[in-house]
């Protein structure tokens, strides 16, 4: 499994609604709909530049409208969504939680939080 993309930042996007690799041709789709660039075409285009382009991506481009499925979070939402637009919600559920369980780091990281969530809800841990 690949590890995450550092985001514009620096930092890493443990939370973050697309995946480069596996997004790639939502993400061309979109930049040739909202700034009619066809990247391919811009082999000399540089990371910066591109970052830029991809992180002012709006809601009505094919990925925002992805994007916009995967971080839905009102159930009431949810509960009128075609079995297509459910679908979209839970593989991308299904492959974060995947994701999570592969970075042991990461899993021990959560289990260790969650010990100590528990010790002070419950008085425990001395």
């Amino acid at each position: 499994m690949r590890k995450l993309l550092r985001d514009f930042n620096g930092q890493s996007q443990p939370n973050s609604w697309y995946d480069l690799y596996d997004d790639w041709p939502l993400i061309e789709a979109s930049i040739a709909a909202q700034y009619s660039i066809r990247i391919r075409q811009h082999g000399d285009m540089s990371w910066d530049e591109f970052c830029a382009l991809l992180s002012g991506l709006m809601p009505e481009t094919p990925l925002g409208s992805i994007i916009a499925i995967r971080a839905e979070n009102d159930a009431k939402v949810r509960k009128g969504w075609s079995a297509d637009q459910r679908r979209i919600y839970s593989d991308w559920r299904k492959r974060s939680a995947e994701r999570k369980l592969v970075d042991h780091e990461e899993l021990l990281d959560s289990m260790k939080k969650m010990e100590a969530e528990m010790a002070r809800l419950f008085g425990g841990g001395g």
